[in-house]
């Protein structure tokens, strides 16, 4: 039994909370080395975002995740606006049509995403940005999906590969954005945007636990 449009709506509730809960460290995590305002940014996107699911009573993932891009495009501040804007537009994109989401479908919304953003950003792996988090997160759940685990397993295995990345992205020298401009100095600093790309793709999987 795959996951339906509650799985979507569930995520999109949960990710709220979470990144409300951790606006402040995401904040704290970008002042060395950005604007200082990653938080506060994801944590306006995210709170427009929830009274608007109430217009999708009877949406599709599709067009939840439609939902979530265009709001986040137009109230997040920043690069993080455009940026998880085009991912999740890409998202919805991926799963168009479908009423119930399976393991490839789930990989397939995880790729879409992050390669939206990469089309968006230009970064590349090592570079110190959030897709240093959502690569590994993609290469997690396809492996997972290969090996016919669940899609509670598939999302667990991301997000788990999620927190891994944006942990590894601290001893890295950034390669985009403002960060790129310390240099060295941003060594030791954990990506901002890395760190929130590990938050929702865990609250991804404790919807789906739920």
């Amino acid at each position: 039994m795959g996951l339906t449009s509650e799985w979507a709506r569930a995520w999109v509730a949960l990710s709220a909370k979470v990144i409300a809960e951790n606006r402040v460290e995401l904040t704290a995590l970008d002042r060395p080395i950005g604007d200082g305002d990653h938080g506060e940014n994801m944590n306006r996107g995210f709170t427009a975002v929830v009274p608007k699911l109430d217009s999708l009573a009877e949406g599709s993932a599709a067009d939840i995740l439609k939902l979530v891009a265009m709001t986040l495009i137009s109230t997040v501040g920043g690069a993080a606006g455009p940026l998880y804007g085009t991912g999740y537009l890409k998202a919805a994109g991926a799963v168009a049509g479908q009423d119930e989401l399976d393991g490839a479908s789930l990989v397939a919304i995880l790729a879409a995403a992050r390669d939206g953003i990469v089309l968006r950003g230009k970064a590349l792996v090592g570079e110190k940005t959030m897709i240093d988090a959502w690569t590994p997160a993609v290469d997690a759940a396809a492996e997972a999906h290969a090996a016919g685990k669940s899609e509670l397993e598939i999302l667990q295995a991301a997000a788990s590969a999620a927190e891994a990345g944006a942990v590894a992205t601290e001893p890295l020298i950034a390669r985009k954005g403002r960060a790129s401009y310390l240099g060295e100095r941003a060594i030791g600093h954990r990506d901002p945007g890395a760190q929130s790309t590990a938050l929702l793709l865990r609250a991804a999987a404790d919807a789906a636990a739920a």
